[in-house]
């Protein structure tokens, strides 16, 4: 007891980058959204009948996407759901710049009525970067 009392703020630090640890994990879980690579995003797209969605912001916009995909700003996400061409109960995969943003696009998504909702691992950089064919906007 001595040692938390004279170290509380490292007690504290301790618990607070744990709570950190597990946020990204609580949040996965409360999207309803699992997780795809490269090559699983393709297979949906190619097997399955999959719809893509850019969540991407326009600044963020290099001139390119996943070929297919359609762009919805998550900041305009809630207001342009009705927009989205896809049927509600074939797969969707959401992606942004680096994954974040899709998951927390899921929990809109899915109280939108979409059943099958995916989050591309490491968003369109990781497709990018793999060299993967993008549309040109």
């Amino acid at each position: 007891m001595q040692f938390l009392a004279n170290n509380w703020m490292l007690v504290l630090i301790m618990f607070m980058s744990g709570a950190l640890l597990l946020f990204p994990l609580i949040q996965r879980r409360s999207s309803g959204m699992s997780e795809v690579g490269n090559v699983r995003l393709t297979h949906l797209i190619n097997r399955e009948d999959a719809a893509v969605l850019d969540i991407r912001e326009a600044r963020e916009m290099t001139g390119t996407k996943i070929v297919g995909a359609q762009h919805i700003p998550y900041s305009q996400l809630k207001d342009r759901i009705g927009e989205i061409k896809a049927d509600k109960s074939k797969p969707l995969i959401v992606y942004c710049s680096r994954g974040q943003r899709a998951m927390m696009a899921g929990g809109t998504l899915k109280n939108a009525g979409f059943t099958q909702l995916f989050n591309l691992n490491g968003g369109f950089k990781a497709w990018a970067d793999a060299g993967l064919p993008v549309d040109k906007l």
